[in-house]
């Protein structure tokens, strides 16, 4: 079945083009089933872009999903205009009373920020709470993910020598995780990050569950919390480590090409995406778990 989003969200031209049904409200209330609600709090500046990579993989289950795209409420985006926020996302201030099946929180530009400098970081600590008590699962992608190491955790975040920029061959650690099932041993997944996680500072409640020994963790699991923690980015698309190296060369940096990501090492070619098919298999592993343990009564979640 589709996924339900704002009839006029411009991902949805996007998704309907590549062949992901997209319901409208009429037909999703014809329904005799309870939808899962599942919320996205997107802490990036391209919000457009980003709504679309999520939505484009939560669309592709079975299962009928309502999406809820979230903003901190205290932050004033200065990349996305004003109303388009208003028309198309709520604010945690207006969502936080009610519950959901599953949540995501997405990475951030703020990689530099110790976490207590970043202006909405109380906000984001009243959301991390809130996950325990109003979201039966979620899932923390890259500064999100950092971030909640190190609030439930006391995770220690360290700035690695250079940033890993590209896409990196993994290690599956447990395939026998029910997040985990249909992947490959080694997957090819792409990173962008500055910051890895001290390994030392992992307590006995997480498992890691996908690895690298060359530039870090990637995924952890934590069952006590009914969260998972993604340091990287299989929701990717594949211009996006593209654009941020066009970004980084015109701004001045030195940086390198992205590994791994153009055929031939050629930056001029299109780059090649290596990586949809476990993005795939992640997010339906994921949806599949929530639907298989929810409460089908939204008020049970959290108790």
């Amino acid at each position: 079945m589709p996924i339900r989003i704002p009839d006029h969200l411009p991902a949805r031209r996007t998704l309907e083009a590549e062949g992901v049904m997209v319901m409208d409200s009429t037909r999703a209330a014809r329904q005799d089933i309870r939808p899962l609600q599942i919320g996205l709090l997107n802490l990036m500046p391209n919000k457009e872009r980003t709504e679309t990579q999520f939505t484009r993989l939560i669309g592709a289950t079975p299962l009928q999903v309502d999406l809820t795209l979230v903003r901190v409420t205290d932050h004033q985006s200065k990349n996305t205009s004003e109303d388009y926020l208003k028309t198309f996302y709520s604010t945690w201030d207006e969502v936080r009373g009610r519950k959901f099946d599953g949540f995501i929180v997405t990475g951030a530009p703020i990689a530099n920020l110790p976490f207590t400098e970043v202006k909405y970081w109380p906000e984001m600590v009243e959301i991390m709470d809130w996950t325990q008590t109003h979201v039966h699962s979620a899932m923390f992608i890259c500064w999100g993910a950092q971030a909640a190491l190190h609030h439930f955790h006391g995770a220690r975040r360290y700035r690695m020598e250079k940033k890993a920029f590209g896409v990196f061959r993994h290690q599956v650690v447990n395939p026998r995780s029910p997040y985990l099932r249909g992947l490959s041993d080694s997957p090819m997944i792409p990173v962008s990050r500055y910051n890895d996680i001290d390994r030392s500072s992992f307590g006995p409640d997480l498992e890691v569950l996908i690895d690298n020994e060359e530039i870090g963790v990637c995924m952890l699991g934590d069952r006590k919390r009914r969260a998972l923690y993604m340091l990287n980015h299989l929701e990717y698309d594949n211009r996006s480590l593209a654009d941020e190296y066009e970004r980084d060369l015109k701004a001045g940096r030195d940086t390198p090409p992205p590994k791994n990501l153009f055929p031939g090492g050629n930056p001029i070619k299109e780059p090649e995406n290596r990586w949809r098919s476990h993005a795939h298999l992640l997010f339906q592993n994921w949806i599949n778990e929530i639907y298989q343990t929810t409460p089908y009564s939204l008020e049970k979640i959290g108790e």
